[in-house]
């Protein structure tokens, strides 16, 4: 399975519009037939003006297989398209082979946070070593709901995504779990392999099968 997780960058004030064309038009004509979608968020707290959505496929031939297919599909040119493009600021796209594949969240609505950590050059293996095995202390406090390392677009690179109810569950939690004296092993363990660490707390849109 390859996951991929792309990230619209939309101009000011759009943000509704392209969530409403994705919920609707885009949702009616692709459905789950060129690819399965995971999650689709708006961004709250981090890079602002954004889209996220996360697809998987069984592989990456089946991708691009499946995407040739929907870039000759009439009713996905000249319906939806045409409703997105004009607001389309910057693409990004994140193919990504998953650690843990994805777990919806047992109780909902939540907030979403991705964290995306760049790793120095040969660490990435490392870190996930010592994260999956520091995993059980960490899940005492939330549940991971994904954990995937990534395949191409950024080298190097760790993605984890969290659920919580809200901020201030979110805070509780990691609050809690950085008196735990097995996660602070790991950090200690996991120390200077890393270069870089960006959070995004995300809402869910109303089509989103993670919520």
């Amino acid at each position: 399975m390859i996951y991929e997780l792309r990230t619209y960058t939309l101009k000011q004030g759009s943000v509704p519009d392209v969530v409403k064309a994705a919920s609707t038009v885009s949702r009616s004509i692709r459905g789950d037939e060129y690819g399965k979608l995971e999650g689709y968020w708006t961004t709250e707290i981090g890079p602002l003006n954004q889209v996220m959505h996360l697809w998987s496929y069984r592989d990456l031939n089946e991708r691009s297989r499946l995407r040739t297919e929907l870039a000759k599909n009439a009713s996905w040119n000249s319906e939806y398209v045409p409703l997105i493009r004009p607001h389309l600021v910057r693409q990004d796209i994140r193919l990504l082979n998953a650690v843990r594949e994805p777990v919806a969240p047992a109780q909902k609505p939540n907030v979403y946070e991705l964290r995306c950590y760049r790793a120095r050059p040969g660490g990435a293996k490392q870190w996930l070593d010592h994260f999956t095995r520091a995993l059980p202390a960490r899940e005492k406090y939330s549940k991971i709901v994904g954990l995937w390392s990534t395949e191409a677009g950024q080298p190097n690179e760790v993605c984890h995504l969290w659920a919580y109810a809200d901020l201030n569950a979110r805070t509780t939690a990691r609050a809690a779990v950085a008196k735990d004296p097995a996660w602070q092993d790991f950090l200690k363990s996991s120390t200077g392999l890393l270069d870089e660490m960006h959070s995004t707390i995300m809402l869910p849109a109303p089509h989103s099968p993670l919520q």
